[in-house]
């Protein structure tokens, strides 16, 4: 085993810790989805891409820096926690809670011949969609395994939020509002769309999430927004703007949240005005019915009804699980017939247009499931903002 010195104090390495009854908890979880789906082995993928380093520190405690990292599970010996070689000091390694530590220079390689050791056949693998190194998937896929894709299995398996979980969720989502509170408060005419940008992730620094944002912004003229999503520019904005900071964070923790509000200095215009009433309906309808034993196809098809009933276009889906990774599955989507379990957690974001494709408006918030209904994170108003407020309006 590699040992590894780093000056981290016991009390920064500790404060988001997951105790021992809760990493149990999560290996129990994932090894009965092993054990349902017939694995041999497990290989969990995290990568540096913001939002797909999750798994990796949620059966690990590591959070990547840079490059990428694999855990590989077995039924029954220790899990192990593979890293890059190139990589033995990026990252602060004694934060991880697993014992047995890798750091060979080919990470496939290494695995493939440990898999071959353990008499392994059948092996899933989370992130081989999209985070799995290519050149590490070819080395296992050398090894001649049955590789099996097991996004959704884990997804399903770690769903359901612990009370240790649900904590980190909440102090995410505290750094996230107060991130979209002080974009608003910052507004002025002539300020630049990076400027107020560069306001949110001052506050998202300073609290220690690190890379952990993902930040976008809708712009429109009028009043309005546009469809499409993009970086900020430096175009000086103007009272007529249309605005959303769609910002997503996860603090110290690793729970990623998503929370966002419009800001519109002038007001919205008629079209935006009535797809904000359709968005009011959308959440009054996710509070009273993402309760847990429903689907995620069941609470899909009710709450997008206000959208429906006035003809308006989804961009994707209008909601999905999120934890230590940003995109868990299920989605709140059709063809998800996944039962939601209480405290399980759920972004829900629809998207909408009209045909023309002229007008949208996008809402983030982040939801609890509950026996009695969705419980939003934020307890603030699906509202707009004209960016004299010095406060979020409650529910």
């Amino acid at each position: 085993m590699n040992q590894i010195v780093t000056f981290s104090s016991p009390e920064q390495i500790n404060r988001f810790r997951p105790s021992q009854a809760e990493i149990d908890r999560r290996y129990n979880n994932v090894r009965a989805a092993m054990e349902e789906h017939g694995l041999d082995a497990l290989i969990v993928s995290g990568s540096e891409y913001s939002g797909f380093e999750g798994a990796v520190r949620y059966m690990a405690g590591f959070h990547i820096l840079h490059r990428y990292a694999y855990v590989v599970i077995t039924p029954n010996d220790d899990p192990i926690v593979v890293f890059p070689r190139e990589a033995t000091w990026v990252g602060d390694h004694s934060a991880t809670f697993l014992q047995r530590r890798e750091l060979p220079v080919h990470c496939g390689e290494w695995m493939a011949d440990y898999l071959k050791g353990q008499g392994a056949n059948k092996v899933g693998v989370y992130g081989m969609e999209f985070i799995m190194s290519v050149r590490d998937y070819k080395a296992v896929a050398a090894g001649g395994f049955d590789l099996v894709d097991f996004d959704i299995p884990f997804d399903y398996a770690r769903a359901q939020k612990s009370d240790e979980e649900i904590a980190s969720v909440r102090h995410s989502m505290e750094i996230n509002k107060q991130g979209v509170l002080e974009v608003i408060k910052a507004y002025q005419p002539g300020k630049t769309e990076a400027e107020l940008m560069g306001v949110a992730e001052n506050v998202f620094a300073t609290a220690g999430c690190g890379r952990n944002t993902m930040d976008m912004v809708q712009m429109g003229p009028n009043g309005s927004l546009l469809p499409q999503m993009v970086f900020p520019t430096n175009r000086p904005l103007q009272d007529s703007d249309g605005m959303l900071y769609g910002l997503e964070v996860s603090g110290e923790g690793g729970h990623w949240v998503e929370y966002s509000r419009p800001l519109m200095p002038d007001g919205m215009d008629e079209i935006t005005r009535d797809m904000m009433d359709a968005q009011q309906e959308f959440h009054i309808l996710v509070r009273e019915n993402m309760k847990a034993g429903r689907t995620a196809e069941e609470v899909h098809k009710i709450c997008m009804q206000p959208f429906v009933d006035r003809g308006y276009r989804s961009g994707h889906v209008c909601g999905h699980s999120i934890g230590m990774t940003m995109i868990e599955m299920p989605r709140i989507g059709e063809g998800f017939d996944f039962v939601l379990p209480e405290n399980m957690v759920c972004s829900m974001h629809p998207h909408v247009m009209n045909e023309e494709r002229t007008h949208s408006l996008y809402f983030q918030e982040t939801y609890r499931v509950t026996t009695e209904g969705g419980e939003p994170l934020s307890g603030t108003a699906i509202d707009a903002y004209d960016g004299t407020e010095t406060e979020l309006k409650p529910v």
